[in-house]
């Protein structure tokens, strides 16, 4: 395992890139592309409509199919409230532990994925390993969409890829979907004693959290469908998790917003359940209308990812089972980009180092002993590829 300490070492430089999600990546992508270069190897960029952020990737080896994408995201969550013991941008070991900011999620990976280019150069690939770094996964896993759009139309198609979000180095093989919209309820204001004149925008507000609360009371009831069974739960959630509005007690609200969110099961659609909430939310729209015409309600779409839906002899999950020996059903109820990967048309699973338990928290880390299993699973990779 000669490679750990220089993956060691390139995690400790993408660590001290304080790449909060708020803020720019681009002085890490300017790192990442310059250590590529240094090994020959050519990067390209995708950036974002503002040009502030961009996605990266790279191929090394032959220009032909089959070969294997490693796919991270760049970007962290805030440490801002958080009370860490050391910098949360500089790397700290102690207690066999690696420190700071997204060692977990996802550096970690980021680092072996780049530690396993010179690997790949010594080793000679007769199949190409493909680096895929992502913007803005954490705020809606929607930066990754241009980029894999465009691998899909300029590389050579890979035959699995691997989405290195902490497992454990389990082979997760399903997520739920994701999809969520701010609802802006807008009411009209009158005095509460003639409120049959008014339209409330909290009372309206609230016949649309109890469509949620029926749907939830609905799926929980039936049957599990096969794809949903392994989850917990096994149904679609419809979640409210957030609300403000009104002036006054005795005032008829003339804005009420909330945020809504669906967390879909494989076998259904975030695009089902959108139309759905969609339909419900113009009818109860059309009654407010009918008192006042300039009431409404609009749905801003906040984030939408696809399920990633268990492949039958799927290629990303037998490389990956073949490489980890991990042969246990796993699926996890939130999203990544392994979602939007299948959803261009690749085969792709989850796996990488580190526990989610330690994701977002503060004193974030990664074990070393699983950072070792990473780049174990790293070099076993290579190994496959230059067969």
């Amino acid at each position: 395992m000669r490679d750990i300490g220089a993956a060691r070492a390139i995690l400790e430089r993408l660590i001290a890139f304080p790449t909060v999600s708020s803020e720019s990546n681009l002085d890490l992508i300017d790192w990442v592309e310059d250590y590529l270069a240094g090994h020959g190897v050519a990067a390209h960029r995708v950036y974002n409509a503002e040009g502030t952020k961009a996605n990266l990737y790279a191929s090394v080896g032959p220009a032909v199919p089959g070969g294997v994408v490693l796919s991270g995201h760049t970007d962290v969550v805030p440490v801002a409230g958080q009370d860490w013991s050391s910098d949360p941008f500089m790397l700290c070991e102690r207690d066999g532990r690696l420190y700071g900011r997204g060692t977990c999620d996802m550096k970690g990976f980021d680092a072996l994925a780049l530690a396993a280019v010179p690997m790949a150069l010594r080793a000679g690939v007769k199949r190409p390993l493909q680096i895929a770094l992502s913007y803005d996964e954490e705020i809606a896993c929607e930066g990754c969409v241009s980029m894999v759009a465009e691998m899909a139309a300029r590389l050579p198609r890979a035959s699995a890829v691997i989405v290195g979000e902490p497992s454990r180095m389990k082979v997760v093989t399903g997520h739920k979907g994701t999809s969520g919209f701010t609802v802006h309820v807008r009411g009209h204001e009158v005095h509460s004693a003639m409120m049959h004149r008014g339209v409330n925008a909290i009372m309206e507000a609230a016949r649309l959290i109890d469509w949620a609360n029926a749907q939830n009371a609905r799926v929980a009831a039936a049957v599990p469908g096969v794809l949903a069974a392994a989850f917990d739960p096994p149904w679609t959630t419809t979640h409210v998790g957030l609300i403000e509005g009104g002036t006054a007690c005795n005032i008829t609200a003339g804005d009420c917003r909330f945020g809504i969110d669906f967390r879909v099961v494989p076998g259904e659609t975030t695009a089902e359940w959108d139309g759905a909430f969609s339909e419900f939310a113009a009818a109860v729209e059309a009654g407010m209308k009918a008192v006042a015409p300039d009431a409404g309600i609009t749905l801003k779409r906040d984030f939408n990812v696809p399920p990633l839906v268990p492949e039958t002899t799927g290629a990303a999950e037998s490389l990956a089972r073949r490489l980890t020996g991990d042969n246990a059903v796993s699926v996890v109820s939130y999203a990544t980009e392994a979602g939007q990967f299948q959803s261009h048309g690749y085969s792709a699973v989850v796996c990488g180092p580190g526990d989610i338990a330690q994701a977002h928290q503060a004193d974030e880390y990664i074990e070393m002993s699983e950072f070792a299993a990473g780049m174990a699973f790293m070099e076993r990779l290579v190994e496959d590829l230059a067969r």
